[in-house]
């Protein structure tokens, strides 16, 4: 890829819009951009022959061009997306090597779902390194990318996730493929989907959410479990410690304005 391009700006009468467009792109063989009045043509090549030939058409137009730096977006994204330690997990994307001595995790980050970055995720990732061990049974509610169910699975719990949203389910599926790792079921929806009870529950979403399903979650815990929740503004803490003040709080953490709380059944 060569280091420079050459943006070139042909501002003209909207009616004639079309037609230079297709002028522009028959002369030269490149895709254009079009606007209202305006064609952009972005090249590696030299643009002077294009440029005479607009002057011969003798049309009202008005020609500029700037070089610029000629950006790897891909490459800019992906050295803007650095590894994350939290607890014994190490999370990376593909495109970083594995760490040793830790539990690694590959997560590709999409916009929507978590890999590991935001305040509320590392909080959870912590908790699940200290509280979930070998053997546990284990609901992610509201599972995004499958991050907290994926790092509970390397802890050697067996796993159930869930989420309202269709993609999420699709994104946490893919995960787990990529890490070659197997959940026991996965489902679109809530807790209240079904009739099991875990030795631990994770629900990383919001207050307000977790307010509303705070019975749902605590009926899927057994005796001495743990539940693990987050999302939690602490401006909002207090509406999430009222939902479930038939529980023992074990640990707070807090990490920028977000809280995570655990649990302990009764």
């Amino acid at each position: 890829m060569n280091d420079k391009y050459i943006e070139l700006t042909v501002k003209t009468n909207p009616d004639l819009v079309d037609f230079l467009a297709e002028f522009i792109m028959n002369a030269t063989g490149e895709a254009v951009e079009m606007g209202s009045d305006s064609i952009v043509l972005r090249t590696s090549e030299s643009t002077e022959q294009i440029e005479q030939q607009l002057k011969e058409l003798n049309i009202e137009c008005t020609v500029s061009k700037e070089e610029k730096e000629n950006i790897d977006w891909i490459k800019a994204y992906q050295d803007s997306v650095q590894p994350i330690e939290a607890g014994e997990f190490y999370i990376h994307p593909q495109w970083h090597e594995a760490k040793e001595g830790k539990i690694n995790i590959l997560i590709n980050p999409a916009l929507a779902f978590g890999s590991g970055h935001h305040a509320t995720t590392f909080s959870c990732l912590q908790a699940i390194s200290k509280y979930v061990k070998d053997g546990d049974t284990l609901l992610d509610v509201g599972c995004g990318s499958g991050i907290l169910a994926l790092a509970s699975t390397h802890k050697g719990a067996v796993v159930d996730l869930c989420d309202t949203d269709e993609l999420a389910v699709d994104s946490s599926k893919e995960n787990f493929e990529l890490n070659n790792k197997e959940y026991n079921n996965i489902w679109v929806g809530s807790a209240n989907k079904t009739d099991k009870k875990y030795d631990v529950v994770v629900a990383n979403i919001i207050a307000d959410v977790l307010k509303m399903i705070a019975s749902e979650l605590i009926s899927k815990l057994n005796s001495n479990s743990y539940l693990i929740v987050s999302g939690i503004l602490d401006t909002k803490e207090n509406i999430v410690t009222e939902a479930f003040s038939n529980l023992d709080i074990i640990e707070r953490i807090k990490k920028d304005e977000w809280i995570t709380i655990v649990y302990k059944g009764q």
